[in-house]
């Protein structure tokens, strides 16, 4: 009687052990595929700030371009301006 108590015992903790190890690996599981979708959200951020970075480039150089042409603009505006000011005074 003594034995079978035990091995009815040693059953019960198997059982309880395998529960155990069963939601662990649940766990496991939901934590990963928790992770992944993060991961994922993470790379889709990086791709959007990479494009809107490449985007904010090109305007940069799209502006410093403007400003060269306006400052050569001026510039031939200026010389002008002194050409025409020089006749005006002879």
């Amino acid at each position: 009687e003594k034995e079978s108590e035990i091995k009815r015992e040693i059953s019960e903790y198997k059982d309880r052990l395998l529960q155990a190890e069963k939601e662990h690996q649940d766990a496991l599981t939901e934590a990963n595929r928790k992770n992944e979708v993060e991961i994922e959200a993470c790379h889709e951020k990086i791709s959007s700030l990479e494009h809107f970075i490449s985007s904010q480039k090109l305007e940069i150089e799209h502006l410093k371009s403007n400003k060269e042409q306006l400052n050569n603009s001026l510039k031939e505006a200026n010389q002008s301006l002194g050409e025409l000011l020089k006749t005006k005074v002879r």
